[in-house]
């Protein structure tokens, strides 16, 4: 092994202790998520064992980041950014940041009414903020309900029951910014 691929995999550690760190997740949560003993975990992040590609795709499953990331692999020179779209709970999700904690952005396209995989509230820790791109929304938040157009925003506490769903015939595609640690979108007009 040549002293590049050396490099590479002696940083490992350090980013996958760094990502699980982020996450908020312990060993033993991570070790149920991805198969990984806890102890292959640790010594994983410690630098004491050397990553195999079978126990690095689960971690970047887990993180959510792509292999590269994980690896530090060398830029290609290709300037186009590779987004991979995700079908979760009959949803088009597209997620535009790649990284660990903090903030985190997406592209989410609701299903016309009617086709959503669910109509029911959901809670969990967090705090969200959505812009309507196309389309409309129905959004239930706790005992109310609004319906919102393209250009339009709203920002929510997801502890708080709630349900998003487009409102007519036609998908609604949205951007969202959501912090699982609560974190707010904070938004200030520049000046000119």
């Amino acid at each position: 092994m040549g002293k590049v691929e050396e490099d590479v995999l002696a940083g490992v550690g350090s980013r996958l202790h760094a990502l699980r760190r982020a996450r908020g997740t312990t060993l033993a949560d991570l070790a149920a998520e991805t198969g990984l003993t806890a102890s292959t975990l640790s010594r994983l992040e410690n630098g004491k064992l050397r990553p195999t590609l079978e126990q690095l795709l689960p971690l970047a499953r887990a993180h959510g980041v792509p292999l590269d990331d994980l690896v530090a692999a060398p830029p290609t020179g290709d300037p186009r950014i590779h987004l991979r779209p995700m079908r979760r709970f009959g949803l088009t999700i597209v997620p535009l940041t790649r990284r660990a904690g903090g903030v985190q952005a997406y592209k989410v396209v609701y299903p016309p009414a009617g086709r959503a995989a669910t109509t029911e509230m959901q809670s969990h820790d967090g705090y969200e903020w959505f812009y309507v791109l196309n389309g409309h929304v129905r959004f239930r938040l706790g005992e109310q309900e609004y319906e919102l157009g393209p250009g339009e925003a709203a920002e929510f506490d997801t502890r708080t029951p709630h349900w998003i769903g487009s409102a007519d015939a036609q998908p609604a595609e949205l951007l969202t910014l959501f912090g699982v640690q609560g974190e707010r979108a904070h938004l200030s007009a520049l000046a000119p």
